[in-house]
């Protein structure tokens, strides 16, 4: 179990709320505390935009609970309908995520005995709103998001267990237990690489003049994500395709040597980036794209004898798009290189 950021974070944005409510005697504290679970978000401007819709989304539901109050009472039935208002409201305005915070506002408000005093719901609403003061600020200061090392650690990561699954995915040199585990990890880790760099991408576009970001560099990111992908295609079709292809063993051995060598092409464009390697003749060339295309070629002109068995062209060709992805890649982490 890895104690993360985002965990210590939410901790310390609970224990800066509470800290505020008891110097200034606010009670209950704990409502401040959930305001700041509630708020802290994995980035500086999803952060941002969280505590504005918060703020909105609250002000509106302490104003119908207030409402409520003093024309009609706070019984349950009256808490329902002003619940069932907020969620209504929250939806029409595409406020989602605050709907459970704003509900919590609701309910601190309407369900307290005292509840007619407007002193008294102000200081409701005052503590929602130190919880989310203190979220933004211990998002902001404490720890900020590192997005381009958690990136590139995400990609190292991903890549380690999608070579582990190509390398042995014609040979089925794993156990069909141990395969698809692998396979259940790589699925999630890729998912997870996704949603980093959509964050990424967010925060460059909605941040770009307080946080600036190499847009080079942030195009080669992109790069490296669509190339992964394709490899998870290639395993894709491989397991819907290559085993029903009635295969021999010469196939099982040029497609095995096909995607060993553009494994090692991907690790060494990775150790390129890094700036740990140095120029290596077989991967400065086109030598590998144009081995990936004489390749497709072989297998189209096999398979065409066989009209009813093309299924090592589908396979093929996945290898193929993957090979044109490095080679993508290659050409991007040169501008890059050579820029910096």
């Amino acid at each position: 179990m890895i104690l993360g950021p985002r965990v210590l974070k939410t901790g310390l944005s609970v224990t800066l709320a509470l800290f505020i409510c008891s110097i200034f005697q606010l009670e209950p504290s704990v409502f401040a505390g959930v305001s700041a679970i509630f708020t802290i978000q994995p980035s500086i401007y999803r952060t941002w935009k969280q505590v504005l819709d918060q703020v909105q989304a609250n002000t509106l539901g302490a104003l119908l609970a207030l409402f409520a109050i003093f024309f009609f009472g706070s019984n349950p039935i009256v808490i329902g309908v002003v619940v069932i208002s907020v969620i209504l409201i929250s939806l029409k305005f595409k406020m989602e995520a605050t709907i459970s915070l704003t509900l919590v506002t609701v309910l601190a408000i309407m369900s307290a005995p005292g509840n007619e005093d407007f002193l008294f719901v102000w200081n409701r609403f005052l503590i929602i709103l130190i919880g989310i003061a203190s979220a933004f600020l211990v998002n902001l200061l404490i720890l900020p998001p590192k997005y381009k090392e958690n990136y590139y650690a995400k990609v190292q990561s991903v890549f380690e267990i999608m070579s582990l699954l190509m390398r042995t995915a014609i040979s089925d040199e794993l156990t069909e237990k141990y395969f698809q585990e692998k396979q259940k990890e790589f699925r999630s880790e890729l998912q997870k690489l996704e949603d980093i760099y959509d964050i990424f991408d967010e925060e460059r576009e909605k941040m770009a003049k307080v946080n600036p970001v190499n847009v080079r560099e942030l195009v080669v990111y992109k790069q490296m994500l669509k190339t992964i992908q394709q490899a998870a295609d290639v395993l894709k079709v491989i397991e819907e395709h290559y085993f029903q292809s009635r295969s021999t063993m010469v196939d099982d051995q040029l497609f095995d040597s096909q995607i060993e060598q553009l494994i090692k092409w991907h690790e060494y464009l990775l150790f390129k980036y890094e700036g740990k390697v140095k120029v290596n003749d077989q991967f400065e060339d086109d030598t590998l794209i144009r081995e990936s295309r004489i390749f497709l070629i072989q297998m189209m002109e096999s398979d065409s004898e066989n009209l009813k068995n093309q299924r090592l062209t589908v396979v093929a060709s996945a290898i193929y798009e993957y090979a044109f992805q490095l080679q993508r890649l290659d050409q991007l982490v040169d501008r890059l290189v050579k820029r910096t």
